[in-house]
């Protein structure tokens, strides 16, 4: 059997090809046990994270086994197989141990050097154990990578160059400022109690931000998070998912990652949080908790004329952009000028008293700001004002892309961090980390190689022992009168001239078998000692059952 690696990456696939393709927890299980199910496959562990999907394989043929993982990877993505084949790697043998390696290391990270990959691999490596679908192969694998990215940062700089993609993501935000002074006060959500999440909530709380809110679908997490970040001095708080919408209102960062297939944010939801901020006039905090009264517009306005006509009619027609010359709107002229707000022609007056002031709002603003259609301004200096900044670490996205359009927010996404990593300068550290992982490679290929000889050497032994113990009962029955302390002397005797005889032989074969290419030496040995293959394979089984009750013994790493 031999190992496998099928994936997809932001090296080798553009983000929405990824975006498309991401896994849940269970459609990652799922794949799993299907691959277990075909044919050429013994074990099988997925890996995937925000910006790479790989599915690792022991498989006993190369050509139908990236077949058979190709083609579940498109049957369990949604994308068709013609659609993904062009953005699919595919890394065999050595190439894939150095290949999960150098992710562990943080080679092959968006941002180089990033630590949190490890968290990733001991996930994928602890659900592997608990479905039993990685075997001796993959347990040693991924536990091998563990260490060796592990031994990358202990002993080389490679965490100076490197950060976690919240960091890196916050940097992206903070447009060239310093990170802390730039967070410092700020009030900050973050959507979601997961890994990423959880990190997102951990930075923030360190670089000292005013308040933290942490939203998420199960209310527990988020409190427990919460409780955890207050206790290293954070002002955080949990709230309830349908409290997100009021928080927006107060928020001026908003750090996203969670496993929703939708939206959590839409440039609705951002554009009516942010008017709601902004016709106010004053604080979030500060408002009136009743926001219709929050929302009167003053005497003589155009958004008091538009209620006045509400009130009296009872509906309200669509108005187009323009400017209010002679205190009359013109009518729109292309699909491009038609309101966001998006007012439907007749609604009862009471239902309209939010989306109207809105929608004056707006209108009153048309002329210098056109909030879904049309880039934000940008200030002195070269740095747009930024009234909200959006961070959506998520995999399929949380945050609706076209909030950039938005007046006064910035948003950044995988995709766009992707493009400012591709920049972003390398520490001269990772040609250390690259030897580390070569070393650590041929060492483990080493090891794997010797393993594999072990059965036929352990079933040479056995068959030796078995003829001693024959001679030795030949010699019972022809010196009979031996007493038990001369036969014991005599057993002795020849054992020890069978383990000479085979110490040298086993130990040197043990070498060649370690070296590339030496695969053939177990072959030899069972053609020279015409050893039973089923006598191997049996002792292969008991050597990998004893495997798994040590990887069972020692627990997760």
């Amino acid at each position: 059997m031999s190992l496998l690696v099928v994936g997809l990456s932001h090296r080798s696939a553009p983000v929405s090809v990824l975006e498309r393709a991401s896994l849940s927890v269970d459609a990652q299980a799922k794949l799993v046990q299907d691959t277990l199910a075909a044919e050429p496959t013994a074990e099988a562990a997925v890996l995937a994270t925000c910006n790479r999907i790989e599915l690792y394989a022991d498989v006993d043929k190369f050509h139908a086994g990236v077949a058979e993982l190709s083609t579940l990877l498109a049957q369990h993505s949604g994308v068709g197989l013609e659609e993904l084949t062009p953005y699919l790697y595919v890394h065999y043998e050595d190439r894939a141990v150095h290949h999960l390696f150098s992710v562990a290391c943080g080679l092959d990270s968006m941002v180089v050097g990033e630590g949190q990959i490890l968290g990733q691999i001991k996930d994928a490596l602890a659900r592997g154990q608990e479905s039993h679908s990685a075997g001796r192969l993959l347990n040693d694998l991924f536990q091998q990578a563990l260490r060796v990215g592990k031994r990358a940062h202990s002993e080389t700089g490679i965490d100076q160059a490197g950060q976690s993609l919240v960091t890196f993501g916050l940097e992206q935000l903070a447009q060239g400022r310093d990170v802390e002074q730039w967070a410092a006060g700020k009030r900050a959500l973050v959507i979601g109690a997961g890994s990423m999440s959880s990190l997102a909530a951990t930075t923030l709380g360190r670089l000292a931000v005013g308040e933290l809110v942490i939203a998420n679908r199960t209310l527990e997490r988020a409190t427990r998070l919460a409780a955890v970040l207050s206790g290293t001095g954070a002002r955080a708080r949990a709230v309830a998912m349908d409290e997100v919408p009021a928080e927006l209102t107060r928020a001026d960062v908003v750090v996203s990652c969670t496993g929703a297939t939708g939206l959590v944010l839409n440039a609705d939801a951002v554009a009516e949080a942010l008017a709601g901020r902004v016709i106010a006039g004053t604080p979030a905090e500060d408002a009136p908790a009743d926001r219709t009264q929050r929302l009167r517009a003053p005497d003589g306005s155009l958004v008091a004329r538009l209620a006045a006509t509400a009130a009296r009619d009872g509906r309200v027609q669509d108005l187009a952009v323009g400017p209010a010359e002679h205190g009359e709107v013109p009518a729109a002229r292309t699909a491009e000028d038609v309101c966001p707000v998006g007012l439907p022609h007749e609604r009862p007056a009471e239902e309209l008293a939010e989306d109207l002031a809105l929608h004056g709002t707006w209108v009153e603003n048309a002329t210098t700001a056109r909030p879904l259609r049309t880039a934000p301004a940008v200030a002195a200096g070269g740095r747009e004002p930024v009234a909200l900044a959006l961070l959506d670490l998520a995999m399929p996205r949380d945050i609706d892309h076209a909030v950039h359009r938005l007046a006064g927010v910035r948003l950044v996404d995988i995709e766009s961090l992707a493009e400012a990593s591709a920049d972003a300068p390398m520490a001269a550290d990772v040609d250390q980390v690259r030897q580390i992982v070569s070393d650590e490679v041929a060492a483990f290929g080493a090891a794997q190689r010797a393993a594999r000889i072990t059965p036929t050497v352990v079933a040479l032994r056995a068959m030796a022992a078995g003829v001693v113990a024959g001679e030795i009962a030949r010699l019972d029955g022809r010196l009979p009168t031996l007493d038990e302390k001369q036969r014991a002397e005599v057993a002795q005797t020849v054992r020890r001239v069978v383990d000479k005889l085979l110490h040298a032989p086993t130990v040197r074969v043990k070498q060649l078998a370690s070296e590339p290419g030496g695969a053939g030496y177990a072959d030899a040995l069972r053609t020279l000692f015409d050893l039973d293959p089923e006598t191997v394979a049996s002792v292969s089984r008991a050597d990998l059952s004893d495997s798994d009750t040590d990887v069972k013994n020692r627990g997760r790493v």
